[in-house]
């Protein structure tokens, strides 16, 4: 699914894992959404998200979730 966000960015929902995740994705959690200000590579494929709120997470490199990305025009 893609929509139009204020200010006429294209933005879409796509599944993410530690291979794919970038910064600027936004992933919700815990009904909060959450923008990935960096990110940082683990041992095995593992990954560990730093929020712009401070808060980190650390995914495994087969955890799968959904984000909200900005979409290039083609």
């Amino acid at each position: 699914m893609s929509a139009w966000a204020p200010g006429g960015a294209l933005v879409g929902e796509v599944e993410i894992t530690a291979a794919t995740v970038q910064r600027d994705d936004v992933i919700q959690l815990g009904g909060r959404a959450c923008r990935v200000k960096d990110l940082f590579q683990l041992p095995q494929g593992a990954k560990q998200l730093v929020f712009e709120s401070g808060e980190l997470l650390t995914i495994h490199a087969r955890t799968r979730l959904l984000a909200v990305r900005s979409l290039r025009r083609r």
